[in-house]
């Protein structure tokens, strides 16, 4: 990493060919979405804040906008974050959880549990939050068995670094289908999501 990189006072550019790189990490998105538990590589963004993975920063340039409020929690929340989060995707960030449109965790010790965030209404799901977490590896952990749209019968993954508790939370979540939260998993530029449709459990 330049020292440029790390300087809080340094504007960082966002994706090398913005429209391109866009479109390319949105269909990657949308594509592990519908496929849950396959992992995508997303582009890289020319500039990386300092406490961000590629990924996490290709989503913020994919995903955030002016309508999207979005909580940061302390591991993310540097003054260079929040600046380059303002200039490229001009989102409001909030302290408030519960009116986040998007979460950014990187502190899986300490992350917040899913019930903090908004879960959206039965007649209005869409009105919920996507967690996006940065955890150690989309692989290598303990096996999970996931079931649900986009998966034929059921399919393995073993995400590894996922917060306490996590897979007890996440049966309360998906029990509130469709409301609930959705879950994008990162690690480097990699990403795997995890809707609110998909049931987890040990392997």
């Amino acid at each position: 990493m330049t020292a440029l990189a790390h300087s809080a006072d340094t504007l960082l550019p966002g994706f090398s060919n913005p429209v391109h790189d866009a479109q390319r990490s949105f269909r990657s998105v949308l594509d592990a979405m519908a496929r849950p538990a396959h992992c995508r590589t997303l582009p890289e963004p020319a500039g990386i804040p300092d406490g961000w993975t590629p990924a996490l920063t290709a989503l913020a340039l994919t995903l955030f906008d002016q309508d999207t409020p979005v909580w940061l929690d302390p591991a993310v929340a540097s003054r260079q974050a929040e600046a380059y989060l303002r200039f490229h995707c001009g989102c409001p960030l909030t302290d408030r959880k519960d009116r986040a449109a998007f979460a950014v965790i990187a502190d899986m010790e300490n992350a917040p549990p899913l019930h903090a965030f908004p879960i959206g209404e039965p007649q209005y799901p869409e009105r919920s939050v996507t967690l996006i977490y940065a955890i150690e590896s989309l692989t290598g952990g303990t096996a999970l068995r996931w079931q649900g749209p986009g998966i034929k019968g059921s399919i393995e993954a073993a995400p590894k670094g996922l917060p306490a508790g996590f897979i007890r939370q996440w049966a309360d979540n998906h029990a509130l289908y469709p409301s609930g939260v959705d879950v994008i998993l990162t690690a480097g530029s990699q990403v795997m999501c995890l809707p609110r449709s998909i049931s987890i459990e040990e392997a």
